[in-house]
């Protein structure tokens, strides 16, 4: 295969992903001042979704859900996201494992 010919499948590819993540229920995270906000984030039951996090403080903080097997590392003003599969009605805890006193949380699923 050439290496035009790997550039577009890779191209692709990675367009296919951005298309997939962008069309899932979205929920929006912040960290700021040692915290993930909100606290509390309810989202529906058996459907997959995207969170998007956003670092809004002046050190890295990493998303990580033991429960939820997910995790996101950020620097200081990065944005990125992580999509989570359908979950059973419930609750999932996460944490920021560089802030684990001041920034805990849970994804309710209802």
């Amino acid at each position: 295969m050439s290496h035009l010919s790997l550039m577009l499948v890779m191209l692709c590819s990675l367009l296919g992903q951005a298309a997939w993540a962008e069309a899932l229920p979205t929920f929006k995270m912040i960290a700021r001042n040692g915290k993930l906000e909100p606290s509390t984030l309810s989202v529906p039951a058996g459907q997959r979704f995207k969170i998007e996090i956003e670092n809004q403080s002046n050190s890295a903080i990493e998303f990580e859900s033991l429960q939820l097997r997910q995790e996101k590392v950020l620097a200081p003003g990065a944005k990125s996201f992580v999509v989570i599969h359908p979950l059973k009605p419930g609750s999932y805890k996460f944490f920021d494992e560089y802030h684990p006193a001041t920034s805990q949380g849970q994804i309710v699923a209802k």
